[in-house]
């Protein structure tokens, strides 16, 4: 017996000695120009299957044997640098990468998108690096993120002319969109044609279209992750640009150098200065423009801590004369705090404040008319980045956030004014505790496996109702300031796994419950910034979806081709469409204009993408079915929702002619939408009306369109000077596709009923001059 218990203190004193012998590499990655951290940079130990990336900070951190090492840190568009290390105790190494170099004998340009790894667990991910984007040809030359993303398999364009975007068959509110961790609830310009986002000053972008990490959460669908430039610490720069239709100007540079920075960017439209050329030149009453204005700061606090702010203020302005007005826009503020607890432990502590609204006015004689909507955030993130030891990498915190929306004020004054309708303000208290760990069992099978724990407190004062299945209201409860109406609780399970099949080649599949507790509702035929939000009640439940997902991965060519094939189911509970007939706009009782089922959407993803050479590009195709069952809809029959779309093609292609030209193409083809259009029609009263059957049954034409594009670099002048014309051709084909069809009766034959279909945009040129120095 004292020989076994020896034996086993033997064993037990070898593991404690064997553990005791690995340490721990850490560090933070920089670019050399302009002191800025990396996110998604590689960090390879040669001669090992094992390595790691550094998060969204720059922190990357690695456990390993006491010994040498040769290590290598690599990111798209620098230089890598390899680092002989001697481990024999915890060490911090930060490594600073030169930008890339490319000469004219060999021009190579290297992906537009940060490769996805064959090892990594994550499904359904797309990064979007910002020099590509810059080279996609875009309505009037404006560079747009939104625009860009939309041409990856899974994520469909809303329309010409209609703000946000769908994917994997959910509806436009389903996706969550961030700006440096804030929330933007409309994330258009000029009735969607553009977007909030100014590329110029875009970091990073990272598109969750599956199963999203337990951090994200509130939303079913994705999370569109965009994050801003830190600004240069170490020297001051100007960029800017000015096109047909806008003009930008980014000012950076170091407030202490290697220790803080300051960034400011400016946009403004100008289509209203051409306005008098389509009519009246006294006119000065009509107003048609949008501005964004971004800042952010950064201070090294010292070798651990490090400080961020960071605010966006947007707005879009549409007048005529004094008769009407529209103005709506996005307030967010970011307050961030990096705090490095030891090699393995990273902290960031986010303090956000998000607010959107819109305003309407209508000048009718002897009446002035607002309406006013907003919803407001306040919210408190901390999550923290435990890297374990070599297998497990974890991530876990809170987030709690303070909802407050205004639904609707409509007040009047003047000599004939009406009475205010004033739909009562709706508090609520959404809060989540979420951990994750990415576990690596073997060389080739990997696990990240989490949860998600969310609640969302509905909190008074206000009425809340009970509604019947007519819609009609049965009972009204009155609850005081604080009190609390109903807490929905949710566990949203998260499971994701890969298997490498050989070193260019894997299969995943993953899992993920998400809930969502804000909704957007509407019953016009596209997305307008006037569209209601609405906050979870004690009638209308949290939305829930299980997404499966699995997948096949292969690197073709060296790595230089990169070929994804994704199927996904989500079932979708709770889900909200409107009454026929409702009103969903100044009714407080906003229960009783709404119904709700269930829902589902299934699909196949194909992504063939080059990443090396000169020509660079990607081919996508989604086949893909979104349906909804709701009682009191098509006789409870599933029927199509708004988003259906069966076949979605893109083609993306960009080549370096040279070091001076690049040129750019894509191509775009999907199903029309689903629509609702009249059956028949009647005569009441000797009116024609039209009769309407079954929502959704139609589709509007099929929808195609190439853009062409082509950017000179012009003459690099001293102290750094750099120039380029970007030329585009929307719509190169002049193909009028359907913006919106409508029925009347012709003026020849009353009993006849024309199909009357507008279009926007044909053959649509342009020019812009960027500039830095």
């Amino acid at each position: 017996m004292r020989q076994v218990l020896v034996f086993c203190i033997s064993l037990l004193v070898a593991f404690v000695v064997h553990a005791q012998e690995k340490y721990t590499l850490s560090g933070t990655i920089k670019t050399a120009k302009s002191g800025e951290t990396i996110i998604g940079a590689s960090i390879l130990i040669n001669g090992k299957d094992n390595g790691t990336v550094s998060n969204e900070y720059g922190f990357y951190s690695v456990t390993l044997p006491k010994g040498s090492y040769s290590i290598t840190y690599s990111a798209v568009g620098f230089e890598s640098v390899t680092e002989n290390i001697s481990l024999n105790g915890n060490k911090v190494q930060d490594i600073v990468l030169p930008d890339q170099v490319v000469s004219l004998e060999d021009v190579t340009v290297n992906s537009a998108i940060r490769g996805r790894t064959i090892s990594g667990t994550q499904m359904g991910v797309e990064h979007l690096n910002m020099k590509e984007v810059n080279t996609i040809p875009m309505l009037l030359g404006e560079r747009d993120i939104l625009k860009a993303i939309q041409l990856l398999p899974g994520i469909k364009s809303a329309g010409d002319g209609n703000s946000g975007f769908y994917v994997r068959g959910g509806s436009t509110d389903q996706n969550l969109i961030l700006l440096d961790e804030a929330n933007v609830y409309n994330a258009s310009h000029l009735m969607g044609f553009f977007s909030t986002f100014n590329s110029d000053i875009v970091k990073d972008v990272t598109v969750y279209k599956g199963g999203m990490p337990a951090q994200y959460g509130g939303r079913l669908s994705s999370v569109l992750d965009v994050k801003m430039n830190e600004g240069n610490n170490q020297d001051y720069g100007v960029s800017g640009g000015i096109g047909l239709i806008s003009a930008k100007l980014n000012v950076e540079g170091p407030i202490q150098k290697d220790r803080s920075s300051f960034l400011v960017s400016g946009r403004r439209s100008y289509a209203d200065l051409f306005l008098p050329v389509f009519g009246d030149s006294t006119n000065k009453g009509t107003k048609l423009y949008f501005y964004d204005l971004n800042a952010k700061m950064n201070y090294v606090l010292g070798a651990k801590d490090r400080l961020y702010l960071s605010g966006y203020l947007g707005r879009d302005v549409l007048r005529l004369e004094k008769q009407f007005g529209l103005d709506w826009g996005n307030k967010t503020a970011t307050l961030r705090w990096n705090h490095i607890f030891n090699e393995r432990v990273f902290s960031n502590t986010s303090f956000i404040y998000s607010n959107f609204n819109y305003n309407i006015d209508i000048d009718n004689p002897g009446n002035h008319l607002n309406i006013f909507s907003q919803i407001r955030d306040i919210n408190l993130k901390e999550e923290i980045q435990w890297y374990a030891g070599p297998s497990h990498a974890l991530r876990l915190g809170f987030n709690s956030i303070y909802h407050t929306v205004t639904p609707g004020e409509i007040t009047s004054t003047g000599t004939t004014s009406y009475n205010d309708l004033i739909l009562q303000d709706r508090y609520s208290w959404e809060n989540a505790l979420f951990a994750t760990d990415t576990w690596k069992l073997s060389g080739r099978f990997n696990l990240t496996y989490g949860l998600r724990l969310s609640s969302f407190a509905i909190i008074g004062p206000g009425d809340f109702y009970t509604v019947d299945k007519e819609g009609t209201v049965t009972d009204t409860l009155h609850y005081k300031d604080g009190q609390l109406v109903k807490n929905y609780w949710n566990l949203e399970p998260r499971l994701a796994a890969s298997f490498v099949l050989n070193s260019t080649s894997s299969i995943k599949a993953s899992y993920a419950r998400n809930t969502q507790n804000m909704h957007l509702v509407s019953n016009s035929a596209t997305n307008v910034p006037t569209d209601k939000w609405i906050a979870s009640t004690n009638i209308i439940k949290p939305e829930i979806a299980d997404i499966y997902s699995v997948g096949w991965y292969k690197n073709l060519k060296g790595n230089a081709y990169e070929l994804t094939i994704e199927s996904y189911y989500k079932w979708m509970q709770n889900q909200i469409d409107y009454r026929t007939g409702a009103d969903v706009y100044t009714n407080d009782a906003i229960e009783s204009q709404l119904l709700t089922g269930i829902g589902r959407a299934y699909g196949m993803e194909f992504l063939l993408k080059k990443r090396q050479g000169k020509m660079t590009g990607w081919i996508g195709y989604t086949l893909s079915k979104s349906e909804r069952k709701i009682d009191g809809i098509n006789d409870g029959e599933w029927y199509n929702a708004r988003q259906d779309r069966t076949h979605d093609v893109a083609v993306v292609a960009n080549y370096q002619l040279n070091k001076k030209w690049n040129l750019s193409a894509n191509w775009v083809y999907y199903t029309g939408d689903a629509v609702t259009f009249p059956s028949g029609k009647y005569v009441v009263d000797k009116q024609i009306a039209f009769y309407y059957t079954k929502r959704n049954a139609y589709r509007m034409p099929a929808y195609h369109r190439l853009d062409l594009g082509a950017t000179m670099q012009l003459k690099t002048r001293r102290k750094g000077f750099s120039s380029e014309l970007a030329f585009s051709l929307y719509n190169a084909y002049g193909r009028q596709n359907a913006f919106v069809i409508t029925f009347q009766q012709s003026e020849a034959d009353p009993d006849i009923t024309e199909i009357v279909k507008t279009s926007l945009f044909r053959f649509v040129p342009s020019v812009s001059y960027h500039f830095k120095f």
